[in-house]
């Protein structure tokens, strides 16, 4: 899939600009209603229930009606997507669009602008998650649904019968790593996962790296900067030392070791109760949800794994009503409890803590879940993707996975310079305007 979205991707650019240019230009279709017009709106998504989520704005706007279409997340809604747009026709009004994805579709001109038609929603959301939507610019490709801040996991039983407290820092971390290996050989706090770019970004993103970053109509991409090679030098040298697991997650090794406590933490985000609940049932009650370690305890930070936004697309002939519907999906309160407690995900706007009051099933012994994870998402840092995405995430799985198998830190290290001339080539490749 992934070399059909990037195939894709290059029949439909032709890349006159290939930057991450407005689409005003694209949706000049648009029309307003007339006074007393009902307006049909269609709404591609794949978080669980979202139909029943918007039964309430339909209750309440009898005059703009939105249809769910269920879709598939991922590459595969993307590349229908820009099948879509490519053919001119049979396109959504709104699209769930996940924060990695929304430059693949601005450059595409898949997605319109709808700053104007939004109004000031800017101080709604944490600055993280607003610049997905924003790609640092004045534009707004969608407004933000979900976040994913990254928190860490670890098994409290574990724990206090060897003494040990919630690591604060990464030293704290590969401290109570040796530990733990140390008293049974068979146990690990952790392991690095050479299948999950997404998870190893939100990581790097915490440390302070933006992978890309977009000047006019002039990319930029860092894949290998200081901040990254901390990250990739600090697993790498836990995996050689050997007191971390070096093999993927969501395999059924994994699964198993999670169940059966040799995997007794994990570095994850605000979802992971649901991924513990249906991997690991037998140990609740055993588990405590705990801010990431920090590289700097007097400057906590964060980052995030997963997450999506509500974006109108371009060939939408209601752009303003559609605007007025992701608005409200994600910023009024009706809105926003529905997300939580009826579609199950993580609201990304900074008032989201009132439709939270109960923790999840799993973790129901921890009654400040929401918020140790409220704070997580306050102070994630900004991080930028680029247009080809996949490609570098592709070359993640590729590099990592032979860094991982030989257990040599140089290889960690060395994994990013791969990583970066292979996203940069392809780039370049496709069109963009490249800086360096």
């Amino acid at each position: 899939m992934k070399k059909t979205l990037v195939g894709v991707l290059a029949a439909t650019l032709l890349m006159t600009s290939a930057a991450c240019s407005s689409s005003d230009d694209k949706d000049s279709g648009s029309t307003a209603a007339k006074p007393g017009e009902k307006v049909e709106l269609t709404y591609w998504a794949w978080a669980p229930n979202m139909d029943k989520v918007v039964e309430g704005w339909n209750t309440a706007h009898p005059d703009i009606h939105v249809t769910v279409n269920k879709q598939d997340g991922g590459d595969p809604a993307v590349t229908k997507l820009l099948t879509a747009i490519k053919a001119g026709s049979g396109a959504p009004d709104v699209m769930q669009a996940e924060y990695q994805k929304i430059p693949t579709l601005v450059s595409a001109n898949a997605l319109a602008d709808i700053a104007k038609e939004s109004g000031s929603l800017k101080s709604k959301f944490p600055d993280s998650a607003w610049n997905a939507v924003t790609l640092g610019g004045e534009a707004l490709y969608g407004v933000p649904q979900d976040s994913g801040p990254m928190m860490f996991y670890y098994r409290t039983d574990v724990f206090e019968k060897l003494g040990l407290q919630a690591p604060k820092t990464w030293d704290d971390y590969a401290a109570a790593a040796r530990k733990i290996h140390a008293a049974n050989k068979k146990q690990y706090l952790g392991t690095f996962s050479a299948t999950d770019a997404g998870w190893f970004a939100g990581l790097s993103q915490q440390a302070g790296a933006s992978w890309w970053g977009i000047n006019g109509d002039t990319w930029s991409v860092a894949i290998n900067d200081a901040a990254t090679q901390k990250v990739a030098g600090y697993w790498g040298g836990l995996v050689q030392e050997g007191v971390i697991d070096n093999k993927p997650m969501y395999t059924p090794d994994w699964n198993a070791a999670l169940n059966d406590g040799t995997q007794v933490g994990w570095t994850s985000s605000v979802w992971g109760p649901g991924v513990l609940q249906d991997n690991a049932a037998s140990t609740k009650g055993k588990w405590k949800a705990t801010l990431l370690p920090q590289w700097d305890a007097a400057a906590p930070a964060n980052g995030n794994w997963g997450g999506s936004a509500t974006s109108v697309t371009s060939q939408s002939k209601h752009k303003a009503e559609a605007a007025q519907f992701i608005a409200w999906l994600n910023t009024d309160p009706a809105g926003i409890k529905a997300l939580a407690g009826t579609a199950n995900v993580y609201p990304a706007g900074v008032d989201s803590s009132a439709a939270l009051t109960t923790p999840p099933a799993f973790m129901s012994n921890q009654t400040d879940f929401y918020s140790v994870a409220a704070e997580a998402a306050k102070i994630t840092k900004p991080f930028t993707y680029g247009p080809n995405v996949n490609v570098a995430y592709s070359s993640y799985n590729d590099a990592f996975g032979k860094a991982a198998a030989s257990k040599k830190v140089a290889d960690f290290t060395a994994a990013l310079s791969t990583m970066q001339s292979t996203t940069v080539g392809d780039m370049k490749n496709t069109g963009f305007k490249v800086a360096g």
